[in-house]
């Protein structure tokens, strides 16, 4: 059974439209203004913006869904039920902290280890993409499709940036990329919200926690496209840091043997 079908849908649906608002309000109130920016153990930076996003959540989560387990970037993971929100307050902190608007706040909600609701709210555009299992993905209350590429040769390709690459997953990535029509680099979550809307075709990854791709997952398959891990395993919260998405599984095929170890 999808979760289309779940008895609490329309309480999640409303629910994460709350915590997409809350997230969108408070960037909002830093965005492009002198905000101070503190170096985490990992040496990834870290705002003010980002803890206020989830302690806000947190907080309408609790109230909502009080036996439902969360699990953030910031803070330490809550046990629940079956039931576990996913959040990441801001995925492109260093674009956020450098003015640059496409960062995202993402929230997921897992049951079990399975994503079945996403949500990519891009703050500073004024732009949601959401995804629900069974359902169409919307953009902005819309519904969207991934283009119909079906070839590397003819895709356009995105990552976040090629510094997180190296060594074999380096090699890996010029390899299922090289034919390609055109790649670009930058983006974070923006990119999987573009690939869901027919704007690009394939998002190679790595370096990624399941907070940064449990929302995306959802997003994108919802939309007609296909995600996975580097071995073409579905994402859950139990996922590696390499991920694939593609607007076909055509496609997708191509690019998981061209990501293969080998």
């Amino acid at each position: 059974m999808s979760f289309a079908t779940h008895p609490d849908l329309a309480r999640v649906q409303s629910l994460a439209a709350r915590l997409a608002d809350s997230a969108r309000n408070i960037v909002r109130a830093h965005f492009r203004r002198p905000i101070a920016v503190e170096q985490k153990a990992d040496l990834s930076p870290v705002t003010v913006a980002d803890r206020a996003i989830e302690t806000e959540m947190r907080r309408l989560i609790r109230a909502e869904f009080p036996t439902h387990g969360i699990r953030g970037e910031e803070f330490a993971s809550e046990a629940g039920d079956e039931f576990t929100w996913v959040l990441d307050p801001i995925d492109g902190t260093k674009s956020f902290i450098t003015g640059f608007p496409l960062f995202g706040s993402l929230i997921a909600l897992a049951k079990g280890t399975r994503p079945v609701y996403g949500v990519v709210e891009a703050p500073a555009l004024g732009e949601r993409w959401v995804g629900c299992e069974g359902l169409p993905t919307l953009f902005n209350g819309t519904p969207v499709r991934t283009s119909q590429c079906q070839s590397i040769e003819h895709a356009k390709v995105y990552t976040t940036t090629i510094e997180t690459f190296h060594g074999a997953d380096r090699e890996r990535f010029e390899r299922a990329t090289k034919r390609a029509a055109l790649r670009r680099y930058g983006g974070d979550c923006y990119l999987y919200g573009l690939l869901a809307s027919g704007f690009c075709d394939l998002v190679i990854e790595v370096s990624l926690k399941p907070y940064d791709y449990l929302a995306l997952a959802t997003v994108v398959e919802g939309a007609g496209g296909k995600m996975s891990d580097w071995n073409g395993a579905p994402l859950t919260t139990d996922s590696g840091d390499k991920v694939l998405a593609a607007a076909t599984t055509e496609l997708w095929e191509q690019a998981l043997e061209s990501l293969s170890s080998r």
